[in-house]
């Protein structure tokens, strides 16, 4: 009778012919001449997991009274200076406008059901409102706020009021009726930030402002010829993912 050949425990023959075969596959592999690409990229961005467009103009989600208000905060949070415009002026409020319209508004790719509880600092946000929500409800009662301490708006109060009101918030010195003060300005400031330095085609960033001021270039498919060029000026300009024309954003 003849033996069966051996193999390792838990390993088939069809298995082990199997690795057999790739592994010769890749030495294969290993001693071909490699190719170098050259040209367009044969691919188009996000062909397979297209981002979120709009094609209405103007606001998608906020009213005229919460985008006033959302302006003057982002006008605060950057403020105009000798190195870029402002947040207001960057479009991060029409960055935020299209979040909060899209899925991101919703959370409708995370997980939704509960129980919610109050978590640790490492756990991360744990409130069961949705961006949407604490934006809705934050704004309204930043709104009653300022009317029932100031007798005026946010967006009314110069510029000095409006900074000691957003440090409140912050740090929790500011209670708000219906939502976690900290929550509620964390929310905006990170969205903020975000927009700020964001593709301009979600909305903000506009004409690239925040990309030149720190001399990113962008989106661009080659950087092998620049890879040994250190701490120098290559003065790029920015490319956006959609092209340098087609995401200027108009507030």
């Amino acid at each position: 009778m003849r033996k069966r050949k051996k193999t390792l425990p838990g390993v088939t023959r069809r298995q082990l012919l199997s690795y057999s075969a790739a592994t010769f596959a890749i030495g294969a592999s290993v001693g071909a001449k490699a190719a170098t690409l050259t040209g367009a990229p044969g691919w188009q961005p996000f062909a397979h997991n297209p981002t979120e467009t709009f094609a209405g103009q103007g606001w998608l989600f906020f009213n005229d009274k919460e985008v006033a208000t959302l302006e003057a905060m982002v006008e605060r949070f950057i403020p105009a200076d000798e190195l870029s415009v402002s947040g207001k002026d960057a479009g991060c409020v029409v960055f935020i406008d299209r979040q909060m319209k899209g899925f991101y508004g919703t959370f409708a790719r995370l997980y939704r059901e509960g129980p919610f509880q109050e978590g640790t600092p490492e756990q991360g946000d744990q409130s069961p409102l949705v961006p949407q929500q604490r934006y809705r409800i934050g704004l309204a009662d930043l709104e009653d706020y300022c009317r029932q301490t100031f007798q005026k708006t946010f967006p009314e109060l110069p510029p000095e009021q409006r900074d000691k009101i957003l440090t409140g918030l912050e740090k929790g010195g500011i209670k708000l009726a219906n939502i976690d003060a900290k929550l509620f300005f964390k929310q905006v400031l990170d969205n903020t930030m975000e927009g700020f330095f964001a593709d301009p085609m979600y909305g903000g960033n506009r004409d690239m402002v925040s990309w030149k001021m720190i001399g990113f270039p962008g989106a661009r498919y080659d950087y092998r010829d620049l890879i040994e060029q250190h701490n120098q000026d290559l003065h790029l300009t920015p490319v956006s993912i959609g092209g340098s024309e087609q995401w200027k954003t108009k507030g």
